[in-house]
């Protein structure tokens, strides 16, 4: 079927809106009508010069939309049900049966090639070229997508779509992170390193999880100011010269959780120094350089890689959406709405420090 798509030809060009071909669904897959897509900053990595995905291809990985057809295996998404899509997993390894699809073992390849697992592609454009169109098993920047049952999460009907998509991933992974991979306790200490929307979606589940002592650490003063109206009970310039001093001034000592969004290795050494002995710290994001530790930093502490928040969607999706209607996790506030045909703009104002989750709507 025909689709509309915003399509990336390089690396250093702007996205442009095109109509693309997608072939017929397979038996464990399903077509979902896009209705609002989350814009993360891994819908970058395609962007970067020699990266596994490469151009053409139709990014997105935060689809919320309406099921238009299943494929014949197909028994838990039915036509008609509203779904928000998530990262993709085989649901047949260790880590999937053990209820960790984040770190399935064809993770890498289900979610950053962009393509099919045998290399292929699930569409071609008005020349008949193939287009990557599978980005985290959805490639959800475009009228409709195809996804699979592991990746689509049926949802209430009543709730506004518009509002859900960035749950598959940014909020998910921010959130997780803190109640799932973490597992932060009542009454303890949260340093959160980038207050965007995964930082932010962190301090909301720091407040949660019941944590007394939030500190947001961010360059942009916007973005500090409401992280002391989301939860956070301390926030830090990331530009002062004893960030590390002011964190472990506001915990009594240092945090027993830091959690880093920005992948800057300066940032996340000082996360550890700022950690007290038996904390953990989370990083997630692509590392931006090598990471070299003293001894010391690393003494009686837990560094944690962290993928998706260490959750399955299927579970942890509608757990946020609870959350959300109880009035704890009010991760709307975040959302800035674009026509898709303005996704160029969304994507300068998100890398510039602007907009914190621009959400397009094709």
């Amino acid at each position: 079927m025909k689709a509309t798509a915003a399509v990336l030809r390089g690396a250093d060009q702007p996205y442009a809106i095109e109509e693309i071909d997608l072939r017929d669904l397979r038996a464990h897959e399903v077509l979902v009508r896009i209705v609002a897509a989350g814009m993360c900053h891994t819908d970058v990595l395609p962007r970067v010069p020699g990266f596994i995905a490469a151009p053409p291809i139709v990014a997105g990985h935060e689809g919320a939309g309406v099921v238009e057809a299943v494929g014949g295996d197909v028994t838990r998404v039915s036509a008609g049900d509203h779904v928000v899509l998530s990262f993709d997993s085989c649901g047949a390894c260790a880590n999937c049966n053990a209820g960790q699809p984040a770190y399935c073992d064809t993770f890498i390849v289900r979610n950053l090639f962009g393509r099919e697992l045998d290399g292929t592609s699930t569409a071609t454009d008005a020349s008949g070229a193939p287009v990557a169109a599978r980005w985290f098993g959805q490639s959800s920047f475009a009228s409709h997508a195809i996804t699979t049952e592991r990746n689509t999460v049926v949802v209430d009907k009543a709730l506004p779509l518009e509002k859900l998509g960035p749950l598959g991933c940014g909020i998910q992974t921010g959130a997780g992170s803190i109640l799932g991979a973490l597992d932060v306790q009542p009454g303890t200490s949260v340093a959160v390193f980038g207050s965007g929307a995964v930082g932010l979606a962190a301090v909301m589940a720091a407040k949660v999880a019941g944590a007394t002592t939030i500190v947001a650490v961010d360059l942009q003063q916007h973005r500090l100011d409401l992280a002391l109206e989301l939860g956070a009970t301390h926030v830090v310039k990331g530009n002062a010269l004893n960030v590390g001093a002011q964190i472990m001034a506001a915990a009594g000592g240092g945090v027993q959780y830091a959690f880093d969004t920005t992948g800057i290795p300066a940032v996340i050494v000082t996360a550890l120094q700022a950690t007290r002995m038996t904390g953990k710290v989370g990083l997630v994001g692509v590392q931006q350089g090598d990471l070299v530790l003293q001894s010391n930093d690393m003494l009686g502490k837990t560094l944690l890689n962290i993928l998706e928040g260490s959750v399955d969607p299927q579970v942890f999706i509608p757990r946020m959406i609870q959350l959300w209607l109880d009035g704890q996790f009010p991760f709307d506030r975040l959302i800035e709405e674009f026509p898709l045909s303005q996704i160029n703009e969304a994507e300068q104002s998100s890398l510039a420090g602007g907009v914190i989750k621009p959400v397009l709507r094709p």
